[in-house]
This record gives C-alpha cells, sequence and structure tokens, in this order.
C-alpha cells in the first residue's frame, strides 16, 4: 500500500507540474491575444486572446483539483475527491460555450453591418508566433502525458491543440486577405476577419459540447458503456465457471476513479470459509482488471436474491 500511495503521489507531484506549464504558457497567449487583438483592432485575434483567458482559468483550477485528488480525502469527502474532475471539464466546457456562441453572434451581426478591415499585418505577427507555441506545449504536453494516466492533463493537450488549429486558421485568412489587396476581390476585404471568426466558432463548438456531455454523464453517475461491458464480460465467465446461480453488476466513474459494485447470488446450501470468499473475491477483482488507487471494487455474497 505504501508503494501505491508513492507511485501516486509521484504521479500528482508531475501532474501539477505539467499544468502549472500549461497554465503560465496559456496565460501568455492570452495576454498577447488581448493585446494584439487591441492593436490589429481584430475581434477575431481579441477572441483568441479571450478563449485563452477562460482555458488559463481553468487551468488554474485544475491544477488546485489535481493536488485535492491526490490526497487521500478526508471526513466529509471519504471517497477522496475524484468527482471534482468531471465539474471542472463541465465548467470549463460550458463556459467556452457560451463564449464560442457569442463569438458567432458577433461575427454575424458584423458581416450584415458589412465587416471591418483589422491591420492584417500586426494581425499575421501574432498568428504566427501564437502558432508555434501552441504546437510546441501541445507535442511536448503530449508526450509527458503518455506517462501519467490523466484526464486533466489530457484535457490541457486537447486545449493546446484546439488553441493551434484555431490560430492557423487565423493565419491562412490573414495571409489570404493581404493576398487580396490590390485585386478584383478587394472589396470582400472587410467581411474576411468577421467570416473567419464566424466559421472557428462553427468550428470549435461540437469539442465543448462533447467534453460537457462526457463530463456531466459521470456527473450524473451514468455507468460508462466500456466499463460496464468489461465488468459484465468477466463476471458470466466467473458465473458459469463456479455455477453462481445470478450476480448483479453496478459501475460508475468520476474522473479518473472507477466506482465497481458487484453481488453474487450463492446457493444456500453452499459452505465457504472465510478463506475461499477470499479467494473467490481475488479471482473476480483480477478477471475485472484495472487494479490500483483509482478502482474502487465491492463484492459481496449472498443467498439471498432479494439483495441482488
Amino acid at each position: 500500500m505504501a508503494a501505491t500511495d508513492r507511485v501516486m503521489r509521484l504521479r500528482s507531484e508531475l501532474e501539477a507540474r505539467l499544468l502549472r506549464i500549461s497554465f503560465f504558457g496559456t496565460l501568455l497567449i492570452a495576454a498577447l491575444g488581448v493585446l494584439f487583438g487591441l492593436l490589429a483592432r481584430s475581434p477575431a485575434v481579441l477572441f483568441d486572446g479571450l478563449f485563452s483567458l477562460v482555458d488559463a482559468a481553468i487551468t488554474w483550477l485544475t491544477l488546485h483539483v489535481a493536488r485535492l485528488v491526490a490526497s487521500q480525502g478526508d471526513h466529509r469527502f471519504q471517497y477522496g475527491f475524484w468527482h471534482l474532475e468531471p465539474l471542472v471539464m463541465a465548467l470549463k466546457a460550458s463556459v467556452l460555450m457560451v463564449l464560442v456562441a457569442y463569438a458567432f453572434l458577433s461575427a454575424v451581426n458584423s458581416l450584415l453591418k458589412g465587416g471591418y478591415e483589422p491591420a492584417f499585418g500586426t494581425a499575421l505577427v501574432y498568428a504566427v508566433l501564437v502558432a508555434v507555441i501552441a504546437f510546441g506545449m501541445w507535442w511536448w504536453l503530449r508526450r509527458q502525458a503518455e506517462r501519467i494516466d490523466s484526464a486533466l492533463v489530457l484535457l490541457d493537450v486537447k486545449a493546446w491543440l484546439m488553441s493551434g488549429l484555431i490560430t492557423v486558421a487565423l493565419l491562412i485568412a490573414f495571409v489570404a486577405a493581404m493576398a487580396m489587396q490590390g485585386t478584383a476581390v478587394a472589396h470582400l476585404i472587410p467581411l474576411v476577419d468577421p467570416a473567419i471568426l464566424a466559421l472557428l466558432a462553427l468550428l470549435i463548438l461540437p469539442m465543448p459540447f462533447r467534453e460537457a456531455r462526457e463530463s456531466f454523464t459521470e456527473i450524473l453517475v451514468m455507468s460508462p458503456p466500456e466499463l460496464n461491458a468489461s465488468v459484465r464480460a468477466a463476471m458470466a465467465q466467473l458465473v458459469a465457471r463456479h455455477g453462481f446461480l445470478d450476480y448483479r453488476s453496478y459501475v460508475s466513474k468520476a474522473g479518473r476513479a472507477r466506482f465497481i459494485e458487484v453481488a453474487v447470488l450463492l446457493p444456500a446450501e453452499l459452505r465457504l470459509s472465510i478463506g475461499e470468499l477470499d479467494a473467490l473475491r481475488a479471482e473476480i477483482g483480477a478477471a475485472i482488471g484495472g487494479e490500483g488507487p483509482e478502482r474502487w471494487l465491492t463484492i459481496v455474497f449472498t443467498a439471498d436474491a432479494a439483495e441482488l
């Protein structure tokens, strides 16, 4: 048990360090986005900065959640703080959906008014600088995340990839707008910035929506289909092998934690010692798999069918 706690603590320390680096990187991009957005008079760049600012705020929050998750809980939260992970993810996804929806409506309003022409040169400098930072952080964080199983770090990896893709789209749009100057389509230049903002909003919206759906699935304690199927498959084999009369399984997930309860119905005439029951528990646990501090497994044996 001490070795398991030590591994968990070391992983938590690495997780916290990665989130801290990600936080300062995101804060830098947010500052650049707001500054260059105002200098270039580009709502698309300003939106990118505000998007990163929200991401930085949530990263700061996830850093504190990571520390809590690494703790052993207390007298009030006796199962630990696993449930905070989906709450943080749901909060981030919800805030981003509101921000993206507002950006889309603002862009559509600008298009209806004829658009505007920002300083594309300044905006182009921003796009190149941020694209390098975003993809660099995404590549580095993804490699680090392979060393640990952290939903929080993986969430940050996705955020950096999203930020990089947004910036590349801005970069392409700004280059295209500058290439249109002095041509027959120069009159369309004022529509470029609001058009790319509207397009980005539509492309980004499914990502936080998907994250929100997954998070609320855990918050509402809905059984994960894959985990449920895995437990049922393992129990079906054990029931057939040992001749159990029946069983019931209940599974849920909160962040990295998996909660599994199994009730096994035994014949009333069957007499097993404590050692034999413990051996059956060990066999069931091994068949289910995933042993570790994140797995909460409860196994009950009964001869009363009403207990299932």
